[in-house]
């Protein structure tokens, strides 16, 4: 394919590049409040670096948000992210819209886990977890090749 682009007049130049799948990998989305999601990062990027080094790929992305339909819309947005593999939301209290998203996201295949708070996301998330670092770590081990956890394993239970 390259050698018929290259023929063509109006190519100058045709390059290669690595996927993004190969570089960056998969990807941990951590969405809700910002002291939550920080902490919840904390365990995500310690886990991912420990996986990193040994040849994996995994990156962790933020987005400290307030309000029921911000989180919700960005629930929604986490199955069109590129290599978005994992979702952990972090609060004190959600539910309602956002747990109508979670619902629609697992269904895509993407599984999410919450920290224990208020609301029913935590009723629908496929584990819960009282330290945000845990959940962090949780995340990247689920994610991740060379680990054996397996969120399918523990789902509906609470740590």
């Amino acid at each position: 394919m390259v050698e018929d682009l290259e023929a063509l007049d109006s190519i100058t130049e045709v390059s290669i590049h690595k996927s993004f799948e190969k570089i960056y990998g998969s990807r941990v989305i951590i969405i809700g409040g910002g002291a939550q999601v920080a902490q919840v990062a904390v365990g995500a990027v310690n886990e991912a670096d420990r996986h990193n080094l040994r040849g994996e790929r995994i990156s962790v992305d933020t987005i400290p948000l307030v309000g029921e339909d911000a989180i919700a819309d960005a629930v929604s947005a986490v199955s069109r992210l590129p290599r978005a593999s994992i979702l952990v939301l972090a609060g004190a209290l959600m539910g309602g819209r956002i747990t109508e998203e979670v619902k629609k996201l697992q269904a895509e295949g993407i599984p999410v886990i919450a920290l224990k708070m208020a609301g029913s996301v935590p009723d629908q998330a496929d584990l819960v977890v009282t330290d945000p670092i845990q959940a962090g770590t949780f995340a990247v081990m689920h994610v991740a090749s060379t680990a054996v956890f397996d969120i399918i394993r523990v789902k509906g239970r609470e740590f």
